[in-house]
């Protein structure tokens, strides 16, 4: 008698192969490989090109015709469907750092084969700016997927000689990550052609780097990005997706010249994919205890760490007691001694990127951060629904719609608002908040992270527009408080205001007593992008351009630029 395992699986086979597609479309790719591990002529039915088909496209990352397109590059739907899950996934979004404070927005976006993070630079905007689709941005990141769906991590930045790409590892990215974190990361050197290399695991009392002192991390990411930078042509730094300048042949040249360098590294240009996989070298690491040995500790010294302690009878230059100094390290012995067992750990050293999940607290929608970490961190947009229909990442500049005000100068500072919502600190009542993550003046007049706007959005507004607007049907508006006088994001000051909802893509907050108006419209950042009518702003230095951590008011992202039209 067949037993109820064996029916099933007979079941099954008996299937249409485009029924079965159908089915598929409610399972996972962890459902499918349980399916062909389920017996031995499953496989032929579920583990085929046109069933990870679906499965890519059920990802919902692609659309069906850029999925189509990927596959040439890559050796299976499979291996497609694995990089779209574990990679491209969970890295899209907006990633966020408090410094510098007119904004720093990295957005991570679909590529060619890969995943990437453009910075949006604080900017002027021409009125028109949507429709035209002309954005400023920067080149953050990227990942690119192998032939085989493997990945491998470029950090972008810029040296004296120009753009450079540095090649570096993935190390882990979970499905829920809120963190992105860069690190200088230890690996085992292969000892001989034929082993596998692998990152060094961390045995018990060893020091992460993440627990280095601020300064030796700076250094040590310095000293490896010194050591593996690879130089590139501005074309070959632009072209992270696709746009209406580049084809697919461009796209297809660049991503084989990327898998060549993280390969191969300076030596790609005479090299060929398929030949020699097993090399003995690998051009991503540096050999830093050697380098060490030469540089000696005093390149770690940082006169910025030093603490200034006056002297006194029981109190040495290093503020310990005379009674305790033979038995309490000092900070600057427990400095050397981490750095030592950070060192100790592996026999090479290179780039690793890192996204993780962590326990975050949020004020008003924006992340708590740590200011002397190489960390981003994802903001919690959220997409617009039937009760939350104004959520979302929104852009606009001060003045009334288009046609409504007095013509006056014709670029405005770009401003970028997370609008969420959130109950009432009475929870009486639901309200909609306009958090400000970028603002494109020269000089910052409120810090990442303010609330620009606070709206009832319960409460209807009985305040009239404040210019003519004879020609414009307002479906809603709302009472609430817009930001007023005072800097730091928590506690500044607010004003009467009103929201008008003129459609569900296009808002006005009115301050009640001055008329200030900000017109606000939904984003598409992939759409703007992708458009290729924006311009590429030359990145900063590596490890400053992926986390810049000084405190800033001004914009430090277009210093490098001679384009008159990056500063006011």
């Amino acid at each position: 008698m067949m037993n109820k395992e064996s029916f099933g699986a007979c079941l099954l086979l008996t299937l249409p192969e485009d029924v079965f597609a159908v089915i598929s479309r409610f399972l996972s790719p962890s459902d499918i490989c349980n399916l062909i591990l389920c017996g031995k002529s499953l496989p032929a039915l579920v583990d085929t090109e046109k069933m990870w088909l679906v499965q890519c496209e059920e990802v919902k990352v692609l659309p069906l015709l850029e999925i189509v397109q990927w596959r040439i590059g890559i050796s299976s739907y499979k291996a497609l469907c694995r990089f779209l899950v574990e990679v491209v996934k969970p890295l899209l979004g907006i990633w966020v750092q408090q410094n510098p404070e007119l904004g720093n927005v990295v957005y991570v976006m679909p590529g060619f084969l890969s995943v990437v993070g453009c910075r949006i630079i604080p900017q002027k905007v021409a009125p028109s700016w949507i429709q035209e689709d002309r954005v400023k941005w920067s080149p953050v990141f990227e990942i690119i997927c192998g032939f085989d769906g493997s990945n491998g991590f470029f950090l972008h930045g810029r040296d004296k000689e120009g753009s450079c790409l540095y090649p570096g590892f993935v190390m882990g990215i979970e499905k829920s990550c809120n963190v992105l974190q860069l690190d200088v990361v230890p690996r085992q050197e292969k000892s001989s052609c034929n082993e596998i290399e692998r990152g060094a695991s961390r045995e018990e009392g060893e020091i992460p780097f993440w627990m280095l002192a601020f300064s030796d991390r700076k250094n040590l990411l310095n000293i490896v990005t010194s050591h593996v930078s690879l130089h590139v042509v501005e074309p070959l730094n632009e072209m992270l997706f696709p746009t209406l300048k580049y084809d697919e042949a461009m796209l297809v040249e660049r991503r084989t010249i990327l898998l060549k360098m993280h390969k191969f590294g300076g030596n790609w240009k005479n090299m060929n994919l398929e030949e020699d996989d097993q090399l003995c070298y690998n051009p991503m690491q540096v050999k830093i205890n050697e380098m060490l040995e030469n540089l000696g500790d005093d390149y770690f010294f940082d006169e910025e760490e030093l603490i200034e302690v006056t002297p006194t009878e029981n109190t040495n230059v290093l503020g310990e007691s005379s009674s305790s100094k033979n038995t309490t390290p000092s900070q600057s012995e427990i400095r050397v001694s981490n750095r030592q067992s950070f060192l100790s750990s592996g026999d090479t050293f290179g780039l690793g990127l890192t996204a993780s999940y962590s326990e975050m607290s949020y004020y008003k929608g924006w992340p708590y951060m740590h200011f002397h970490h190489f960390l981003l961190y994802k903001l919690p947009v959220k997409k617009a629904v039937d009760q939350e229909a104004y959520a979302g990442l929104w852009g606009g500049t001060i003045g009334c719609p288009a046609g409504k005000c007095p013509k006056g100068k014709t670029e405005k500072s770009l401003y970028l608002l997370m609008l969420t919502y959130e109950e009432s600190e009475e929870h009486s009542e639901r309200v909609l908040i306009g958090t400000k993550i970028l603002e494109g003046k020269r000089y910052v007049r409120h810090p990442n992270g303010t609330a620009m706007f606070v709206v009832k959005i319960d409460t209807p507004s009985l305040d009239p527009f404040p210019v003519d607007a004879n020609e414009t049907h307002f479906e809603n508006s709302y009472s609430g408080e817009g930001i007023a006088e005072g800097y730091s994001f928590r506690y500044t000051g607010s004003k009467p205001g009103s929201l008008f909802v003129i459609t569900n893509d296009l808002l006005a907050f009115v301050w009640k007593e001055t008329k200030v108006v900000i017109t606000l419209q939904r984003l598409n950042l992939t759409e703007i992008l992708k458009k290729g009518l924006g311009s590429c702003v030359p990145p900063l230095p590596p490890s400053k351009n992926f986390t810049y951590m000084r405190r800033s008011f001004i914009n430090e992202f277009t210093k490098l630029s001679t384009d008159s039209s990056y500063s006011e």
